[in-house]
């Protein structure tokens, strides 16, 4: 039995759960958004929780992945996604002009980057070298936060490199670093 699958959904006082059939709607103070489940699992509300049970013992692959998708859900349109890049070194530097994102990295010229519909991306007030995404697609979130840190991926020596601020890097000590 699945340890994860078997936990109800919580409900806050915020979401707005429907079901019709096979088909949920899930509504939160950011956004709205449907899913249609399998036919070989079962999702049931009782009070502020969501319910997922398998209908029979070779379903537990889509059971889990039912429940994972609505807990997604949840979170996405209470909370949304969000995702901190942080750029290091003299010179390199953030900017949001509009619906573009410019990166000053130490090459010839600036990296425009046209920010996708609906992202939010923000700099920090502090920080001028802190860049936040965020939206209620994790997806989309996470994958333009990858594609911004691929444009100066971390070079260990020198120690230049943008990098999610969760992530620690180990500096090497190069040729030197043996005397």
């Amino acid at each position: 039995m699945s340890r994860i699958g078997k936990l109800p959904i919580v409900l806050s006082d915020k979401v707005e759960v429907t079901l019709v059939g096979r088909d949920i709607k899930v509504k939160g103070p950011l956004w709205e958004l449907t899913f249609t489940h399998s036919d070989v699992v079962e999702v049931s509300k009782e009070e502020n929780n969501l319910i997922v049970k398998p209908l029979w013992e070779e379903a537990k692959a889509l059971w889990w992945t039912t429940r994972a998708v609505l807990n997604n859900m949840v979170v996405w349109v209470t909370e949304g996604y969000k995702r901190s890049l942080e750029v290091i070194w003299v010179g390199y530097k953030f900017e949001v002009q509009g619906n573009t994102l410019v990166l000053s990295i130490g090459l010839s010229h600036k990296v425009d980057m046209p920010i996708p519909a609906g992202l939010k991306v923000s700099l920090d007030e502090k920080a001028k070298n802190m860049l936040h995404i965020s939206w209620i697609d994790k997806q989309l979130v996470w994958e333009f936060a990858a594609k911004v840190r691929a444009k100066k991926k971390p070079e260990p020596y020198k120690g230049k490199w943008i990098k999610y601020v969760w992530e620690h890097i180990r500096r090497k000590a190069g040729k030197t670093g043996s005397k």
